[in-house]
């Protein structure tokens, strides 16, 4: 005999179900009303969500995608929905004379509902119809990138993402508010803010209010203990004679970048005393941490972001200035540890084409000012196929007989299949380029993103 264990969620969502079909049941066959298609009424309306602490809770509004429960009378016999205008499915077996079901659909309009029947709900049977008034609204907001993760005071960020209309305050770590000065995109799909001072250097989320309801971003704003190396003073960097080392001499400081600036010095990876790197080449530039008995990323990083943390919560975070167009040839290897040669497309290392997209079209990378680039460590080769922890890292690295973590300048051909993990006999074939790539601020983040909820506790 086979035994079957039900994860919690699922044990949950079947109970209520059951619990509520079990009401409407009883609710049907004590309530001797067998006038179907008589006169509708509403009550109440309940917002069923089995995470919430309060699973069956009293609304005075839904979001597309929720699922409502809705207390009356009438509704036996009944024939339509409709939400916003927007004919409404309901199953009929979740209907009883009070009580009924009904999810609101992820097509039903919202700013481009008629505004006779905007934020309405209306029942139909053969001889009766009700309108019930009822505020309805989008999902809930998203955040799905944030341009720069460490900004300087006064500099100005842009925050990308979904539902992001009419934004009037956002909160940074430390419990710094801000509500003027904010600008936001008609369609929800971003909005700037002001770096304000007093932001805790501890970072975290900042917590977005909008038109469209609250949201937070993932805990890795302004978290300056995670930095491992900007070459001013946090972390230290290792060097050595090889011809594609990046020494102390080779980093720049002049200020560079438009909104976002420059922080002190920051690595060129291409040095100014290399004029071009030959294509079908690896290893052209190289810039480390200054690894054994230096860099201790246990005692750094885990009082911040525990051992015990899934590895798709924690990240690598960069800022990355691009000032010409980079497109068609060459990459940056991130390496966990010094054990490359160049050229790899696995092991504890991640490299990254910004001239790239998800879906395999060339799109030239540049940037007016400095960027912040995240690559969550699960998206390490050695990471990818299984769950890990940021124990696995760490451990990882301790065990490494040269724990220096760096960039590798890499131009050789780039297949297709090795960047979507979509099986493609597309190659790019590099070429001699003299692009100016510099980035700083090397960091380990935290990735994980607080709950918000329309109804505090």
């Amino acid at each position: 005999m086979k035994n079957y264990i039900l994860n919690k969620k699922y044990c949950a969502t079947i109970t209520m179900v059951l619990v509520m079909l079990v009401s409407m049941l009883f609710n049907a066959c004590d309530n001797n009303d067998s006038s179907e298609g008589g006169p509708i009424t509403i009550s109440k309306v309940f917002l069923e969500d089995v995470n919430s602490s309060v699973p069956d809770r009293e609304v005075p509004f839904g979001r597309l995608g929720q699922l409502l429960r809705i207390e009356g009378t009438g509704f036996i016999g009944l024939k339509k929905v409709y939400i916003n205008g927007f004919d409404t499915y309901f199953n009929v077996v979740f209907v009883s004379s009070t009580s009924m079901l009904v999810n609101i659909a992820n097509d039903t309009p919202i700013m481009d509902a008629d505004p006779s029947v905007r934020n309405t709900i209306r029942f139909v049977n053969d001889s009766n119809e009700f309108t019930f008034s009822f505020e309805v609204r989008s999902a809930p907001p998203v955040i799905e990138r944030i341009s720069n993760t460490l900004p300087n005071v006064g500099e100005m960020i842009t925050v990308y993402g979904t539902g992001l209309t009419e934004v009037k305050k956002v909160v940074f770590p430390g419990n710094v508010v801000v509500t003027n000065g904010i600008t936001y995109d008609k369609d929800g799909k971003f909005f700037t803010v002001t770096m304000p001072a007093g932001v805790s250097a501890d970072g975290g989320s900042l917590l977005v209010e909008s038109a469209n309801g609250g949201v937070y971003s993932p805990a890795f704003f302004n978290f300056k203990k995670g930095v491992i190396l900007n070459f001013d003073g946090s972390g230290t960097q290792g060097y050595w004679n090889t011809t594609s080392m990046i020494q102390p001499t080779d980093l720049l400081s002049a200020t560079v970048g438009l909104v976002n600036v420059s922080q002190g010095k920051y690595v060129p990876h291409r040095p100014v005393r290399v004029p071009s790197f030959a294509g079908g080449t690896n290893r052209c530039s190289e810039v480390w941490t200054a690894g054994n008995g230096v860099d201790n990323w246990r005692s750094q990083l885990t009082p911040f972001i525990p051992a015990s943390t899934p590895l798709d919560q924690v990240g690598l975070q960069f800022d990355i200035y691009v000032p010409t167009a980079w497109t068609n040839t060459g990459f940056l290897k991130i390496c966990l540890i010094n054990n490359f040669n160049g050229g790899e497309w696995a092991g504890a290392c991640y490299n990254v084409v910004p001239w790239l997209s998800k879906d395999g079209k060339v799109v030239p990378f540049q940037s007016t000012g400095w960027t912040t680039v995240t690559v969550p460590l699960n998206k390490f080769y050695s990471y990818s196929k299984a769950p890990f922890t940021f124990e696995d890292i760490l451990k990882f690295r301790e065990a490494a007989s040269y724990q220096n973590f760096g960039f590798y300048f890499e131009n050789s051909n780039v297949k297709l299949a090795n960047v979507t993990g979509v099986a493609s006999e597309v190659e790019f074939a590099s070429s001699a380029t003299s692009v100016d790539v510099y980035t700083d601020n090397w960091r380990i983040v935290s990735l994980k993103t607080p709950t918000y909820s329309d109804f505090p506790n």
